[in-house]
């Protein structure tokens, strides 16, 4: 592995794209800490200290504490995620999009500004709900967050996070184009990974002070490390169903005839299942404190994240949503009349109806085991803070995304240094990203 960083550097290009890569995080770290015009940070901070178990702290998670600071880029990259989201599944829906889809570059690029178009039309329609929302809380001081309130702060603030938004979505896509590739998804690492450093400086001091065991402390080391390699495990697992090609003769050539294998992964919906199980379930311990109810507090109350109630839903979720994600995303259908279409067999099954029906059994039993696995490591933070009073998040979708990027952003640093007969990272073989 020292041998591969020490390569990095004797190639001029790969050198270069990380640099840019560096540069254009730190852009976006910058804007993190400069405030949205019109707002009182220290009682929207006194605000956000009780907003732990809700909707925006999870979206404070992934935006490395943007909404906290109600900064420029408060909205994030979410917006972005979210109108890929809904464009995928209307991809599946509306004929015209699945047509376009099936057109290669062209349609790609077509559908990339459709996903432009959604991202600014949900931008603004997020922040005109914040803007408002703002308006009718008062800070944890009892103050008022909004320093003068009306239709001036609203726009203002509106055009402040849509701009912010599709400055971030520019940074995106100049990273995986100048820099080392996936900048939507470094961003949301960068985001996650700030918080990391205080988590760990906090559990020093718990142990420096006595409350935390040392024993206790190296336990949880030796568990994050476990449970960072069980997610490369997982990530990486997949199914491999062998293929035949039948030979073709075309005049004096003969094609095919080449044995493959058709690769299932065991966690084919990724983070997706879990983001909408967390924002489902979060969404009315939100409302609680926005629609003072003794309905929404019972709700809220048996929904807060550590009662029993609240693991259980959220697991009966994300199996859900593992299911419904990957039957969206993945046409068993479409695999098999593409394999009977170039001559591609499954040995000793018959081409078409057959083989879609085998391939969909097998992807029913290995989602479960995925469905199984994502639902183990989102439930670990709450085990580690009620049982060992871990005083930072370890575990669930963030540590999900930060190791899912780190695999592919080092499967992009390799693939570089391959291609200029550079070792890799391994010499035994090269780390394979998540895609397949």
């Amino acid at each position: 592995m020292l041998t591969g960083l020490q390569n990095i550097t004797r190639v001029p290009e790969l050198k270069k794209r990380l640099l840019v890569t560096a540069l254009l995080l730190t852009v976006y770290r910058i804007g993190v800490y400069i405030p949205t015009p019109g707002i009182d940070t220290a009682a929207l901070q006194a605000l956000f200290a009780q907003q732990t178990g809700t909707l925006f702290g999870l979206i404070d998670m992934f935006s490395g504490g943007a909404v906290s600071r109600f900064s420029i880029f408060t909205l994030g990259i979410m917006p972005y995620i979210s109108a890929s989201i809904i464009l995928q599944l209307l991809t599946v829906v509306i004929p015209q999009l699945e047509k376009l889809s099936k057109e290669g570059e062209l349609g790609r690029r077509k559908i990339t500004q459709y996903t432009r178009y959604g991202t600014i039309v949900l931008s603004v329609i997020q922040g005109m709900g914040i803007a408002v929302g703002l308006e009718s809380v008062a800070g944890g001081g009892g103050g008022s967050v909004v320093y003068n309130a009306g239709w001036s702060f609203r726009f203002m603030t509106v055009i402040t996070l849509t701009s912010g938004t599709a400055f971030l979505m520019w940074l995106g896509e100049q990273i995986t184009e100048r820099g080392i590739g996936n900048g939507i998804s470094l961003i949301i690492f960068a985001g996650i990974v700030a918080r990391f450093p205080s988590g760990l400086v906090r559990t020093f001091t718990l142990i420096r002070t006595g409350e935390m065991n040392l024993f206790t402390g190296l336990f949880i080391l030796a568990l994050m490390v476990l449970v960072v390699a069980v997610i490369i495990y997982f990530e990486r697992a997949h199914r491999r169903i062998p293929v035949q090609y039948a030979r073709r003769i075309v005049g004096r050539r003969v094609y095919g005839g080449q044995s493959t294998h058709l690769p299932l992964k065991v966690n084919t919906a990724g983070v997706i299942p879990p983001i909408f199980a967390s924002s489902i379930l979060l969404f009315p311990a939100t409302l609680a404190n926005f629609v003072k109810h003794p309905i929404t507090k019972t709700i809220s109350d048996a929904l807060t994240p550590g009662n029993v109630s609240y693991e259980l839903i959220y697991i009966a979720f994300i199996i859900f949503f593992c299911y419904f994600y990957t039957a969206v995303t993945f046409n068993p259908v479409d695999v098999a009349d593409n394999m009977k279409k170039y001559g591609g067999f499954v040995p000793g099954i018959r081409p078409g109806k057959k083989t879609a029906e085998y391939i969909d059994r097998i992807l029913t039993r290995i989602t479960l085991g995925g469905a199984i696995y994502v639902s183990v490591i989102c439930v670990l933070p709450s085990i580690l803070i009620s049982r060992f009073n871990v005083p930072f998040y370890f575990g669930g979708t963030g540590l999900l995304i930060v190791v899912g990027v780190a695999m592919d952003t080092i499967q992009q640093i390799e693939t570089h240094l391959i291609t200029r007969h550079y070792e890799g990272f391994l010499k035994k073989g090269q780390i394979k990203g998540r895609r397949m």
